[in-house]
């Protein structure tokens, strides 16, 4: 399957990309947006960053064939190091800063990553495939509770006490160490007059562990100020995130930053002296409309926010 960005011409149009110079896509993944930006603007240069060391490489020639090359940086490591990548790598202000939180359909499809119970493959889940902790090790190793509470929170799954528990039985037998086993064991904890609807539960549990392996909302929350501090007056952060725990935290800080003082109402003169330091450009979250949705159905839970710097 063909990696297709989401949200493409809302993301062109709040990141300015026709008249901005330097953009940083900090998850650029298959380079769908990295690359329009390049079209479309003949003098701008881009910095993408990913954890994914084979998916740079793939952009890489891909760029470099299309004779986008010079104008890009590919730079392998943690979004939430940005604050280190820009410097090491002559860049300073931006005037744009993209963060497309879903994992791409060429992450998806490969059975051997393990980000999907659709085919069978091993237990992984590592954007980074250097790191340490996989998917198997929070299956088999977590305490029951660490378990369900990843589930549950991670998941947002109501039934994650009793799908701990199936999975914490299941690990005692044999190690649980392929999607399909896992996939499996999620199943048979799903009560029987709702187990039609199973996958919906393997699909959250799959998403809880993935963000749990990756640590993608400790991740998210440490960068979030760093973006704000690379970016130039007026440049732009654009945020495109695929579940409400992300949304979430995009929207809280968003806000946070739009405010001028935060003293209790019952102060009568500021004494915080905070001043706002963001614009906010999209007051809800932007959506995918139908004929997009068509073309592309992963594209129906993303939700995009922007805000520009003041």
């Amino acid at each position: 399957m063909t990696h297709i960005p989401v949200l493409l011409k809302e993301t062109l149009e709040h990141l300015d990309v026709k008249t901005g110079l330097s953009f940083v896509d900090a998850t650029v993944g298959g380079g769908g947006h990295t690359e329009e930006i390049l079209a479309s603007n003949p003098t701008a240069k881009v910095l993408g960053i990913d954890l994914d060391q084979a998916s740079l490489d793939k952009l890489r020639s891909k760029l470099t064939q299309e004779g986008l090359g010079q104008r890009t940086k590919l730079v392998q490591g943690n979004y939430r190091d940005i604050d280190r990548i820009l410097p090491a790598q002559g860049w300073d202000k931006v005037d744009g800063i993209l963060l497309d939180l879903g994992f791409s359909s060429l992450q998806l499809d490969d059975s051997a990553r393990g980000f999907s119970f659709s085919s069978d493959g091993p237990l992984d889940m590592r954007y980074d495939s250097q790191q340490r902790l996989t998917a198997e090790k929070v299956v088999n190793q977590y305490h029951p509770s660490d378990l369900e509470r990843v589930i549950s929170e991670y998941g947002e799954e109501k039934l994650a006490r009793r799908i701990a528990k199936a999975i914490v039985e299941a690990r005692k037998k044999e190690i649980i160490a392929t999607t399909a086993q896992l996939a499996e064991v999620v199943k048979s904890a799903v009560p029987l007059p709702i187990r039609f609807k199973a996958n919906d539960n393997i699909r959250r549990v799959f998403q809880a562990i993935r963000i749990e392996v990756n640590a993608e909302l400790d991740n998210l929350r440490a960068t979030l100020p760093k973006i704000l501090s690379l970016l130039n007056p007026n440049g732009c952060m654009v945020i495109i995130s695929f579940h409400s725990l992300e949304d979430r935290i995009v929207k809280e800080f968003m806000v946070a930053e739009s405010k001028d003082c935060i003293c209790p109402p019952e102060f009568p003169t500021c004494v915080c002296g905070k001043a706002s330091t963001l614009r906010i450009l999209t007051r809800k979250p932007v959506t995918a409309g139908e004929e997009e949705i068509a073309a592309n159905p992963r594209s129906k839970s993303a939700k995009l926010r922007a805000a520009a710097k003041i």
